[in-house]
This record gives C-alpha cells, structure tokens and sequence, in this order.
C-alpha cells in the first residue's frame, strides 16, 4: 500500500499526553496509517522524542509541542498551531493526557483536595478545553477521541479521584457527541484496562500478572493493544458510530 492509499493520508491528528507511555503508541499508531502526526504534552523532552521517533519510523510528517491542558491560555495556542499543519483543519484529536502514575493512592478520607482538584484539572478539565480549543478547526468529518479507564466499571479502591474523573470523561463525550454530532463531528471514548506503561509499572507492584488471571484473555495489556481502538475511531468505518464507549481490556469487563 502506498502512501496516498493509507487511510490517514492528508489528515492531521493531534495526540497530547504524547511523551510516553499510551500516548506515544497512539502516535506511531496513527503515522503508521499516513496520519500527520502532532504531539503534545506538558513534558517537553519526552514529547520531543516522541516526535524523533515518529521521524525515524517515516512518519509523512510530525510536529511536536509543549501544552498544559489546564490553561485556556496554553491549549488554544496549541490547536491554532497545530491547525496551521494541517491546513487549518485538525481531523483528530485523541485526549490521553491524565494524571495517573503519580496519582497518591489511599482511603477517600485521607484524599487531599489540592489533589482531588489537580486530577480533576488535567483529567476532566483537559479534554474539555482541549475540545474548546480545538472545536473551530474541526469540521465535518472530524472525531474526538477521549481516553477513559476500564477502572470505572470495576469501582477500584483507594483513588476515588481519578475513579471519579474518568467516569467524568464519559459523561462528558457523551454531551459533546451530543453538541458537536449536527456539525458532523464524532466524539467516543476508549476505556483501557490495566496497560503495561511505564507509569502503571511504578503505580503497582507486580504489574506485570495485575489482573491476568480476571481477563477472559490471560495476558497482560501492552500499550498497542489500545492504538487499534483509536485508529478505528478516528476512520472511515467509524463513521455512524458517536458517543459510545469502547472498553480494551482482554474481557475483564463486560458492560
């Protein structure tokens, strides 16, 4: 297949959370397809090497940028950019950036608010003004896609902050699939299971069996596991398909 047959050819998506872990796999995920790849992430050497690393794998074209997904300031800087890439068009936008490995885990009790409003601001806050920032170079045709956690239908203990956010990111895709469907525009979410990053592995121990022997697939979930999830959100096969909520978890889940 050449170039100008792959499926992402001449389209532009913007990947933030991008400087590891998910975020990456989804980039050289969508480069692999001819996407224009855009990364972006509040930590900027490794955003940058994701997008060295998109140079080397033959990404058509990478861009790389520092956001803070928090700041209304920051994210439409980021879109304008990102849009001058692509034309003045962004076709996709994955929202992975998230609080997560760093997250303090323990009883509700002993959460602290500064916290709590933290994992709110880049969890559920982001994708929000991300979708803001983005929403007047998105067009017909155009897909949000939001990253959620498999961890909402399980009710995991012990971090009901980011519990209760990605909860939040469902509820949110679904308004949004709402608001945005009459201008054409598709807005899903992916809920992962437990995935073998580099930030679960610090969250906890044992990571490598956490959870094989619940899936009805008994292994571990690497990251690229979840990029064939979005590559189909983000196509042409996807087209009637908004608000919804697609769980890659190996069948630890059945909702």
């Amino acid at each position: 297949m050449t170039s100008s047959q792959l499926e992402g050819s001449g389209r532009t998506v913007l990947v933030t959370g991008a400087a590891g872990g998910l975020g990456r796999s989804f980039a050289l995920g969508f480069a692999s397809r001819g996407y224009r790849v855009a990364v972006a992430d509040i930590a900027a050497a490794g955003v940058e090497e994701t997008r060295a690393l998109l140079e080397e794998a033959g990404a058509e074209a990478a861009w790389s940028g520092v956001v803070d997904v928090t700041s209304p300031e920051s994210t439409t800087a980021l879109a304008a950019e990102v849009a001058e890439l692509g034309g003045g068009r962004i076709d996709v936008l994955v929202n992975n950036a998230a609080i997560y490995g760093t997250v303090t885990r323990g009883p509700l009790e002993e959460i602290d608010p500064a916290e709590w409003d933290r994992v709110m601001g880049v969890n559920l806050k982001g994708p929000w003004l991300m979708v803001r920032a983005t929403s007047p170079f998105l067009g017909e045709g155009s897909r949000v896609v939001n990253l959620s956690s498999a961890t909402i239908y399980s009710g995991s203990t012990h971090w009901l902050h980011y519990v209760a956010s990605k909860g939040g990111v469902v509820a949110l895709t679904r308004a949004m699939a709402k608001e945005l469907g009459p201008r054409g525009i598709n807005v899903n979410v992916i809920a992962p299971g437990f995935t073998l990053t580099e930030a679960s592995r610090g969250l906890i121990e044992g990571a490598e069996s956490y959870g094989v022997d619940r899936g009805a697939l008994r292994r571990s979930s690497q990251p690229e596991d979840i990029v064939g999830a979005a590559l189909f959100l983000a196509g042409p096969d996807s087209g009637f398909v908004t608000g919804q909520t697609i769980v890659v978890d190996g069948g630890r889940q059945f909702i």
